[in-house]
């Protein structure tokens, strides 16, 4: 199998010119010699030249396939026997074959930084047996580059620093661009840089992409930062080639080149004397161009009259000189202070030096504005004592408070009742003598802590405070008593002599050297036959047993009287009694039982004895509850009403029912307040049938009208007829009370024929009443008369 003739030729000019470039590349051609191939009737043939590599120029865009090579094999004679056929990369997709004259096309634009080469074979076959005339022969298709790529800078854009003051040729920052071409082919690969922005002030290095400095003494104060545009070129920079750009920000970073100076040479500020200590008197600032640690300034003060009064220090967030007081002032002693103070760099740059001294002088100028100052006392705490036993109205101590304005207002004094709520003491108003307004007690409060105000006379709102702690001096006022409530027991088989217990003693008084007590049996105890006491001298006391034999059916309790003294001056006493019971011990002596009536009580019940009992109990409680609920039943009333007091009625007469279980009770407040809803009372002993003429339930009417224009209606009726007979009528039983002169006026009463009741006065009530007045009076005589 081989090339045709042209592209033979061909291939030797491209060959001529890959050594020409490199000296040493050599085209991939090979000789290789086929093997035998024996074919039925034929003898053995050879293979001649077989070049495996093509050649093909990238970004093709012509419409029609491009021609890549041709393919032939000697065995071919040209009369269609033989086919050849393509596989591998990209054939039949990309690449296709003339199986009858073996022309190779690429059908698709290729790209030779997608893919630089293609691997693909070749085979010839028999067209009738469609067997190989000769092996599957293996080849190449190299995409040859052309410049269709433009450098690229992947890292762009960039950021660099610079300090500022730099000399020329300091080295800023390095660009690279890429270039996707061939870099072995031609000079699309081969890119150059440029500065298309930011002369004359940066430099870049054509072949390096190295971006320095071409101006000297850049200051960032003037300008600190600068925008480059850099630009890379294929193609040597040459016409024609493709270029790509990328910025660059420069940043002037700084140094120290710039010394602090104040921008007024004095200053003067005002305080008031009153201003505490710590507080801030004023804030300066030296102006620095620089920044960051190279603006970083401290401050000093270095001469002037207030270097004990006044202090200085730095604000490290504002680099500010922040004056403060060390002492209080005092405008009566110095009105004024003068100060000198220095601020510098605290990181100076050498080589700047010759720029002048990195640090400036001013003068500070504080004045002491006087100020209406409180009492000031003498003293920040007094101090005094006082005897417990000190009668009211002695004299305790004094104070003393002034005025320190140079106005020198004469000072009052009082105590501050919060801090004496007791108003055990009493200050004069006047000198400040401080005496006892209560008798004392250490016991209660053994020091007293009080604060006096002092206040101006002519300024009542500058008050001065003192401090005093009254201490109370103990005397021997409280006699001495038990440590504890005693639990003595003694056994009944204690033998003479034995110890029951061991007591002591407590003073509230606190005397100087201590305590001491003294321990007796009093005089009608001293010579009892039962219990002796010994002071043990440490002010202890031992109680011991004088006999044996304690029987507690005899005697279970006794009471020692014990007699207590103290070593005070005059010295005080009391009696205590001491409880002692007699129990029953163990072997060791460990109390037992010590209730006498044990002997005494009767033999225990039996736990089936008690819950019997218990039973019983519980049996005639509930029988009670019983009888107690049935006779609360039988009291309750028929009909449910909750209220048993005499009410109005309303009493209907044109219905069946039998007498008196038709009146119903109505309370006349619904006539005036219809909002209430009347429940309907029912009868325990009637079973509730359907009434023919119930009455509607009116619910949450939002006033009287209906009820107001029925009974008006009923009136008039009655005053236009005078032989109605009252079919309807408000009464009212019981209300008037006994011994009404009015009495009854129900139709009830007034229709018995034989009564004496005058009824003439009915006519002047008016014509609401001119029925009842026809009907009762002597009028003339209707029908129902």
């Amino acid at each position: 199998m081989k090339l045709g003739k042209v592209e033979f030729c061909h291939f030797l000019q491209i060959l001529a010119l890959f050594l020409c470039l490199s000296g040493m590349n050599q085209a991939e051609l090979s000789r290789s010699r086929s093997k035998p191939y024996f074919q039925s009737g034929r003898t053995r043939t050879k293979r001649s030249w077989v070049w495996n590599q093509f050649f093909v120029l990238e970004e093709y865009m012509g419409t029609d396939p491009l021609y890549v090579g041709k393919l032939h094999s000697d065995v071919d004679k040209g009369d269609g026997s033989i086919k050849y056929i393509l596989s591998g990369e990209g054939a039949s997709s990309i690449f296709i074959i003339d199986e009858n004259t073996g022309d190779i096309h690429a059908t698709k634009r290729l790209d030779r930084e997608e893919q630089a080469y293609y691997t693909l074979r070749a085979q010839a076959l028999d067209r009738l047996t469609n067997k190989p005339v000769e092996p599957e022969s293996e080849f190449v298709i190299k995409i040859q580059d052309i410049n269709d790529n433009e450098p690229k800078f992947l890292d762009g854009p960039y950021t660099a620093g610079v300090p500022e003051m730099s000399p020329v040729g300091t080295s800023v920052v390095q660009v690279t661009a890429t270039d996707a071409d061939d870099p072995t082919y031609g000079n699309s690969a081969r890119v150059v840089y440029s500065i298309l922005q930011g002369q004359p002030y940066f430099s870049v290095e054509p072949k390096t992409g190295v971006i320095k400095t071409a101006l000297p003494n850049m200051d960032r104060e003037a300008k600190d930062q600068y925008l480059l545009v850099i630009q890379a070129k294929d193609m040597v920079g040459q016409n024609g080639g493709l270029s790509g750009t990328t910025s660059v920000t420069v940043t002037l970073t700084d140094v120290n080149d710039n010394p602090p100076r104040f921008p007024r040479r004095s200053y003067q500020y005002n305080v008031p004397e009153s201003l505490p200590v710590a507080s801030v008197v004023a804030r300066i600032k030296a102006a620095d161009a620089d920044v960051g640690p190279n603006a970083e300034m401290e401050y000093k003060i270095v001469d002037g009259d207030g270097l004990g009064v006044f202090k200085i220090s730095v604000d490290k967030d504002t680099q500010e000189g922040i004056i403060t007081i060390q002492k209080e002032l005092d405008f009566e002693a110095k009105t004024s202070y003068t100060l000198r103070i220095e601020a510098a760099n605290m990181h100076v740059d050498p080589r700047f030096l010759s720029l002048g001294p990195f640090s400036d002088m001013t003068t500070v100028k504080i004045i002491v504005e006087d100020v209406d100052e409180p009492p000031v006392f003498t003293s920040r705490l007094y101090s005094m004592v006082v005897s417990e036993a000190a009668k009211v109205g002695t004299i305790i101590g004094t104070v003393a408070a002034h005025d320190p304005d140079a106005s020198n207002s004469p000072v009052r004094y009082s105590i501050d009742r919060n801090t004496d709520l007791e108003r055990y003491f009493n200050i004069d108003a006047n000198s400040g003598v401080i005496t006892t307004a209560k008798s004392l007690d250490r016991e209660t409060n053994a020091v007293h802590n009080i604060t006096v105000l002092a206040m101006e006379s002519q300024n009542p709102a500058q008050i001065g405070r003192g401090y005093v702690a009254i201490t109370i001096l103990d005397i021997n006022d409280n006699a001495p008593e038990f440590a504890m409530e005693y639990e003595t027991t003694v056994c009944e088989n204690a033998q003479p002599g034995q110890v029951i217990q061991k007591i002591s003693a407590i003073d509230k008084d606190d005397p100087p050297n201590g305590h001491q007590f003294y321990f007796s049996l009093t005089a009608e105890a001293a010579n009892n036959h039962n219990f002796t006491l010994q002071d043990n001298k440490d002010n202890t006391a031992t109680v011991l047993t004088r006999r044996n034999g304690f029987r507690r059916q005899e005697q279970s309790v006794f009471y020692l009287p014990i007699f207590i003294v103290d070593s005070g001056s005059p010295s005080l006493s009391s009696t205590n009694t001491l409880t002692i019971r007699v129990c029953d011990c163990d072997a060791d002596g460990i109390a037992q039982t010590c209730n006498a009536e044990a002997y005494i009580l009767p033999a225990g019940l039996s736990t089936g004895a008690l819950i019997a009992i218990l039973a019983c109990v519980l049996t005639l409680l509930v029988l009670v509850l019983l009888i107690v609920t049935m006779r609360r039943r039988k009291k309750e009333p028929l009909i449910f009403d909750e209220e048993r007091d005499i009410r109005e009625n309303i009493v209907r007469y044109d219905d069946e029912g039998g007498g008196e279980e038709d009146t119903e009770a109505f309370d006349m407040a619904a006539l005036r307040n219809l909002n209430i809803i009347r429940d309907t009372k029912t009868r325990r002993d009637v079973t509730p049938e359907i009434q023919f003429l119930s009455r509607p339930t009116f619910k949450s009417i939002p006033d009287n009208v209906i009820f107001r224009e029925f009974i008006w209606e009923r009136l008039k009726e009655a005053d236009v007829d005078p032989c109605a007979p009252p079919y309807d009528s408000l009464q009212t039983y019981a209300f008037e009370g006994n011994g009404s002169v009015a009495e009854s006026l129900s139709s009830l009463d007034s229709i018995s024929s034989n009564s004496d009741q005058n009824y003439d006065y009915l006519s002047d009530w008016g014509p609401r009443f001119k029925r009842l007045a026809d009907m009762y009076g002597t009028g003339p005589d209707c029908l129902y008369s």
